[in-house]
């Protein structure tokens, strides 16, 4: 007698397959959802910060600022700025640089914290909103301006900062548009200041500075005020730090330019410090000038350019140390000093 086969049941290996083939369908749909979706997240990050946070500033040239001029805050520096008829860069806050500076008898003085954070609302900043700052850029000595007001941002805890590089001047060599017509009012921020007192070096910070040998005391000023040869108006002795060396700030830039070099042509000249930054203890470096102005040029290349640690700014700098009875370095004799004084005298005349 034939028994018929028995009925095949399904192989239990091939629907293994099928449900295994099922499982891999499911995944790659999920996972081009999820794609779809990190890419929608992305594109709406950049509507923010176009070239994301790590990629914005510390420097920005006039083309660059022009192709994310929409996706930026930007806070013209210059004196006449807000004025009529003044041409400015489209959408460009004014907010004078005299605006950031303290009284006349010492500019370089930190103006009162609810100021500064009535001044930040005003503009609409927040620690998150990427700012450009402009100035006139037609000479070294002005690029001091916008490095100043960096520094206080920073020192107040915004995080994505830029400077145009050669401000105005580059801009509008570059044909850029311009306008004479007023910007609007940002709408107000509700900022609250976060200090970042890394970047602050006061006056008792540098007395403590004196004692340790590790700090390195950079003047940022022209030689003749390193020697004591010549002071800052509101200055009430002409000297230095004692144990400062002089970098004067111009030497970062080329002759007749108001605009910083590349970075590989800063880093060479960085290598011309008094001494070798690298071989500068633990404890950094303390930048500072007259008013703290030109020594803002200092700290913006060497802590946010070359990414050098441990920088801080002295705002007062020796305006206010030298209204002190601290000691000082090259501080010529009362004779000296009025011999100078007749010289300046004679030059005026």
């Amino acid at each position: 007698m034939n028994t018929p086969p028995p009925t095949p049941f399904p192989s239990t290996s091939r629907t293994a397959r099928r449900s295994g083939w099922s499982r891999l369908c499911r995944v790659c749909a999920l996972g081009w959802l999820l794609a779809a979706w990190a890419l929608q997240q992305g594109v709406s990050a950049a509507s923010v910060h176009p070239a994301g946070p790590q990629a914005f500033g510390p420097l920005i040239s006039a083309s660059a600022l022009a192709a994310r001029r929409d996706q930026v805050r930007i806070i013209d520096l210059r004196d006449a700025a807000g004025e009529p008829d003044v041409a400015h860069i489209p959408g460009a806050l004014p907010a004078p640089y005299a605006d950031w500076r303290g009284p006349a008898s010492n500019p370089g003085q930190l103006r009162p914290l609810p100021e500064f954070t009535a001044l930040v609302r005003r503009l609409g900043l927040t620690a998150e909103t990427p700012a450009v700052l402009v100035a006139t850029g037609d000479d070294p000595s002005d690029f001091g301006a916008p490095a100043r007001v960096y520094w206080t941002l920073k020192w107040l805890g915004l995080r994505h900062l830029a400077i145009l590089n050669g401000g105005m001047t580059a801009w509008q060599a570059a044909g850029l548009p311009i306008t004479r017509k007023p910007t609007p009012p940002a709408a107000p921020s509700a900022f609250t200041p976060q200090l970042d007192d890394a970047l602050l070096a006061t006056r008792s910070d540098v007395a403590q500075d004196l004692t340790r040998p590790g700090t390195l005391l950079l003047d940022a000023r022209p030689r003749a005020f390193y020697l004591g040869r010549e002071k800052a108006p509101a200055a009430r002795r002409p000297g230095t730090l004692p144990g400062a060396l002089d970098f004067d700030n111009l030497r970062w830039f080329e002759p007749g330019s108001g605009a910083l070099p590349d970075t590989a042509t800063l880093e060479r000249i960085a290598q011309g410090l008094p001494k070798p930054l690298e071989a500068a203890p633990t404890d950094g470096v303390v930048s500072f000038c007259n008013t703290g102005h030109w020594a803002a040029t200092n700290w913006f290349v060497l802590s946010q350019v070359l990414r050098r640690p441990h920088v801080a700014l002295y705002p007062g700098s020796m305006v206010d140390w030298s209204r002190t009875d601290a000691p000082m370095a090259h501080v010529p004799t009362r004779l000296q000093q009025l011999w100078q004084q007749m010289g300046l005298t004679w030059q005026a005349l």
